[in-house]
């Protein structure tokens, strides 16, 4: 596996892949009216292109040598700091894999790369959100260490979701 950073031709398979992702743990909660605002919003191609050249955006993409099989993007300044009294906190929006290819330590490169890119940046925290019914993703996050900080919402098309706001201070 590869780890490397997106450029903006990286922007059609991020795009794909993270709504992918999200469709395949998340579609069923959804409307369809709902989910198709939501994926518009976040993974349409340009949306995506404009986050790997925002300079507040961190985009790190794991290959298989053939495909985009993961990514997670950071931002700082965090989009949670005021929940928090780090001085400095980075947050992880996205942290995905391949539907089909969970489960082989393609998260947990990743994660490990975010923890330590944070540490590099000078950053004393890192934040996520996650959704208060995903109890596996909040397993893999406690095991790097995070805890939950917050009770915060979460917009999907006009439904408001419920998502726990995680933090680990580094």
């Amino acid at each position: 596996m590869i780890l490397r950073p997106a450029t903006t031709d990286d922007a059609p398979a991020l795009a794909k892949l993270g709504r992918e992702s999200f469709c395949a743990a998340f579609e069923h909660l959804y409307t369809d009216e709902d989910l198709q605002s939501f994926l518009t919003q976040v993974y349409d191609e340009q949306v995506v292109a404009d986050e790997i050249a925002d300079e507040t955006m961190i985009h790190r993409l794991a290959w298989d040598g053939e495909h985009l099989v993961g990514f997670v993007k950071l931002r700082a300044p965090s989009w949670y700091a005021e929940h928090s009294d780090a001085a400095n906190p980075i947050s992880l929006g996205q942290l995905y894999t391949d539907p089909a290819r969970t489960g082989e330590g393609i998260g947990a490169a990743l994660m490990d790369w975010a923890l330590s890119e944070a540490r590099v940046r000078g950053h004393d925290a890192m934040q996520l959100s996650v959704w208060s019914e995903n109890h596996g993703a909040q397993r893999f996050y406690a095991r790097y260490g995070f805890a939950k900080i917050a009770d915060i919402e979460f917009l999907v098309g006009t439904q408001v979701d419920d998502e726990f706001l995680f933090e680990r201070r580094l």
